[in-house]
């Protein structure tokens, strides 16, 4: 029996998806996609910048000409690739619902609208379909008849059973506990069986009222043994917190990120684990997304860079000046921390400025990824040279800009796709340890 035909369906790109992943437009098989004018419009003002949205447009407006060659846009143009749709660029012409008037107002979103409304006029065999990143315009989509939908490729299907990097061994033998504190190692399937074990993957190991912590360790095969440790006068308070210590610690894994709600002490290790191994780096970096207010970038603050980037690092300054008050003013741990940034070995650093350069011998931590993009994500894994350590922090439910969720931001699917590789470690933060009020506010509210 021959099988059904697939319904050809074409897609409307809005500026957001392209944003996000200039490529996107080969990411529909057979399908065929339209380009608002009001899209190229758009992508022309992000053109210049270091950003990598401005970086994005670039790249979406060279694949574009690219693709079309020397053929006029307004026409179907074949996406290169076999078994790919076409693609065009659609004219804001009137369709006979106008945008601008239902939502009274003339702006660009409206004018995208009405290029799809315009479209599933004209292409009455197919069915048309808006993509875009931005909720509202979506909601206003399907106001107005249109379908719409998120741009799904790349996203965390599952993010309820995201890699946690830690499991729980319940009813160990507890000779076995009492091996690994006298060698500090056992053969994993003394204590595991055959139960598969990820690379850096971390583990509570129980035994009626005894329990140890260890991590599997992918050079040698063994289950090692994690001891609570303090690093720069922070102390973990819970098993999680003292992974992520002993993952920040170890020279073989290079990149480490850590996730969890606010007040489980994110940052604030990630900070002393840098101080502990100063001397084993040239420098310390300390980045933090910008996600401006009211859409404005940070150009428009007074001052010069560093004097914008302050109000958006003042949380990093104080884990910072909390890790320094654990000490006396005249102890040298205190002076030292002062040192570290007169002399700029401990530097807060654009993300906007990583790309293009190499960065060796770095302790690199980034704080609030989960408002970075995937790409962002690997632009700035891809910056590292020899020696240097990358250190993502964040919550993925935490999401302060508009075109992210948990499933589609950099930390989710970077936790997502490196889970299992021997230079990576993940530990979820599960306990707040920032005060019982905080910990109200988290539970409650």
């Amino acid at each position: 029996m021959a099988k059904a035909k697939k319904e050809k369906k074409i897609f409307v790109l809005d500026t957001s998806v392209i944003l996000y992943e200039h490529n996107s437009i080969l990411n529909f098989d057979e399908h065929d996609i339209g380009i608002p004018i009001t899209v190229l419009e758009e992508l022309d003002n992000f053109k210049k910048g270091n950003d990598t949205k401005n970086f994005e447009a670039r790249e979406f407006i060279r694949l574009i000409d690219k693709l079309a060659k020397d053929q006029s846009l307004g026409q179907w143009n074949p996406i290169n690739g076999k078994g790919k749709g076409d693609f065009k660029v659609l004219m804001d012409t009137k369709s006979s619902v106008d945008a601008n008037k239902v939502f009274n107002e003339h702006k660009a979103d409206h004018h995208i609208l009405n290029s799809a409304l315009q479209l599933q006029q004209e292409e009455k065999s197919k069915k048309v379909i808006l993509v875009s990143k931005d909720i509202n315009l979506r909601l206003k989509a399907k106001s107005l008849g249109l379908t719409a939908e998120d741009y799904t490729t790349g996203k965390v299907q599952n993010i309820s059973s995201l890699h946690a990097g830690k499991s729980v061994i319940e009813n160990v033998d507890s000779d076995m506990i009492n091996l690994l504190y006298e060698k500090g190692y056992v053969e994993p399937k003394e204590l595991l069986g055959d139960t598969s074990t990820l690379k850096n993957n971390y583990y509570i190991l129980r035994s009626g009222k005894k329990s140890a912590l260890a991590y599997f360790n992918p050079f040698n095969g063994m289950l090692e043994h994690v001891e609570k440790r303090t690093i720069f006068g922070i102390k973990p308070r819970n098993a999680e917190q003292a992974f992520a210590i002993h993952a920040l610690m170890k020279p073989d894994i290079r990149l480490v990120s850590i996730q969890g709600i606010a007040g489980t002490g994110k940052t604030l290790i990630a900070l002393a684990a840098a101080l502990e191994q100063k001397r084993d780096y040239k420098q310390i970096f300390l980045a933090r997304p910008i996600v401006p207010l009211s859409n404005k970038d940070i150009g428009y603050l007074p001052g010069d860079i560093k004097s914008k980037l302050n109000p958006y690092m003042e949380p990093l300054w104080d884990n910072l000046k909390f890790i320094q008050n654990q000490y006396n003013e005249t102890d040298k741990e205190y002076t030292k921390i002062t040192e570290l940034v007169n002399q700029e070995k401990l530097l807060i650093q654009p993300l906007a400025y990583i790309r293009g350069r190499s960065l060796s011998n770095i302790f690199f931590i980034v704080d609030e990824a989960q408002n970075l993009t995937p790409h962002e994500v690997k632009t700035i894994i891809t910056r590292a040279g020899e020696g240097t350590k990358i250190i993502f922090t964040g919550d993925i439910y935490q999401i302060d800009t508009p075109y992210l969720d948990s499933q589609s931001n950099g930390l989710s699917t970077l936790i997502d796709r490196l889970k299992d590789h021997e230079l990576y470690a993940h530990i979820t933060l599960e306990k707040g340890e920032r005060s019982e009020l905080a910990n109200l506010a988290n539970e409650l509210l």
